[in-house]
């Protein structure tokens, strides 16, 4: 009966890991995503957006792991 309970209880940090893990790869891909957009707009877009072009390419240029 030991046996039973330590093995639930020894999977269960694996299922937050790979839910933990999981979330941080969505993001890394939604920022990827969001910087190859913002890297095609043109200058009037960016106006538009209150963004400067020094500063969109700033952020596109960023890696996709930092914030």
């Amino acid at each position: 009966m030991a046996d039973i309970s330590l093995h639930f209880s020894s999977k269960a940090p694996l299922a937050g890991t790979y839910t933990a893990f999981s979330q941080i790869f969505r993001t890394w891909r939604r920022r990827a995503h969001e910087r190859q957009e913002l890297a095609t707009l043109d200058h009037r877009t960016l106006r538009d957006l209150g963004l400067s072009e020094g500063s969109a390419r700033f952020e596109a240029n960023k890696p996709f792991w930092r914030e």
